[in-house]
């Protein structure tokens, strides 16, 4: 209940907030548009009219994503928990710890290919990139600031007023403003050059280990992977399935905003891109390996009313021990080193 409470009051604060400053869709005038590229084989992105990516506002986005002035003691940014190398995510803890060493209680998600999503948080929480920033601003468990406080130091920051004035043309700071600018450099940390995608566009090749491995992904009988993890471009469904995890959920995941009783245990669907890096796995981190992911789908699910039925139809133990590692190694040419280490993502 508390974090139903927690969003609740939060999505309060941000209709007061937004409808306070009003929203208009906003003109960029004279800012150089941001040259976003698109990897061959990703749908356009949709991106809102009133929050267009240039270049000042992701630099700002960025700028704001890696200073810890937005918690309550400014001793941590957004980018202490999704850590670059890590795919974004928190250095392999299961659990983030916040400001005042309270322990969260879901695992920190991986940012990358957001511009496509649809609904953010393992619960679909936030509607979209831009309210999905001030969730963790706001939270106990994490950065834990008032939202007044924070517009006031940035109010009376040394550089941000004429950087926000400079991207949105006006002051003071707003909320909204903040919002959109995370969001603008969120939009650009896309990951769409691994072996992988190498391999699709004829400049790499995989072995016939790899090729096992893919086969047993996409294979209806075998790892059925695909139906979820879409095979191609953003390898998730941006869905929330039940894939068994327990009989009983302590976390009731989807159910906690949506309250219908068909949407307990449901968790979004992660994407599996760069997931070399970005274990532990699962909404709480249980599982340390891929190995461990892995068994869970081939004998380890458990029995629920909301278990999706693609994994419910499946026979326990399928996979052979071959056709694990086979498809443990496919997994891992996912790995999008370029992205893992580009410089325009890392701390300004």
């Amino acid at each position: 209940m508390i974090r139903v409470l927690f969003i609740v009051i939060t999505s309060g604060l941000l209709f007061s907030a937004c409808n306070k400053d009003k929203d208009p869709v906003f003109e960029p005038m004279g800012l150089e548009a941001y040259d976003l590229v698109i990897p061959a084989g990703f749908p356009p992105m949709n991106i809102p009219a009133n929050n267009p990516l240039t270049k000042h506002g992701v630099a700002l986005g960025r700028k704001l994503f890696y200073d810890p002035i937005l918690s309550g003691d400014n001793t941590m940014s957004c980018g202490t928990c999704h850590v670059q190398e890590y795919g974004f995510t928190d250095r392999g803890f299961a659990l983030s710890t916040g400001i005042d060493g309270l322990t969260g209680t879901r695992n920190s998600m991986p940012i990358m290919n957001l511009g496509w999503d649809r609904r953010f948080f393992w619960d679909g929480g936030a509607s979209d990139l831009e309210s999905q920033s001030i969730d963790p601003i706001l939270n106990p468990l994490e950065m834990h600031e008032d939202l007044g406080n924070a517009l006031e130091e940035l109010n009376n920051h040394p550089e941000y007023p004429a950087l926000f004035q400079l991207v949105f043309g006006e002051t003071p700071i707003k909320t909204v403003h903040v919002m959109k600018a995370i969001a603008q450099f969120e939009r650009t940390l896309i990951s769409g050059n691994s072996k992988y995608d190498k391999y699709l566009r004829g400049e790499s090749s995989l072995t016939t280990q790899e090729l096992l491995g893919m086969e047993v992904f996409t294979a209806f009988d075998k790892g059925d992977c695909a139906h979820c993890h879409v095979l191609g471009s953003t390898f998730t469904d941006y869905e929330f399935k039940n894939n068994g995890l327990d009989s009983v959920y302590a976390d009731e995941g989807r159910f906690r905003i949506t309250f219908n009783p068909d949407d307990v245990g449901k968790f979004k669907t992660p994407s599996l891109r760069n997931i070399e890096v970005t274990g532990p796995y699962m909404h709480d981190g249980r599982f340390s390996t891929l190995a461990e992911v892995i068994e869970h789908y081939n004998s380890g699910f458990a029995e629920h009313p909301n278990l999706d039925p693609l994994i419910a139809e499946h026979q326990r133990n399928r996979l052979t021990q071959e056709e694990k590692q086979a498809l443990e190694d496919f997994l891992l040419t996912l790995t999008d080193h370029d992205f893992l280490t580009n410089p325009a993502f890392a701390a300004p």
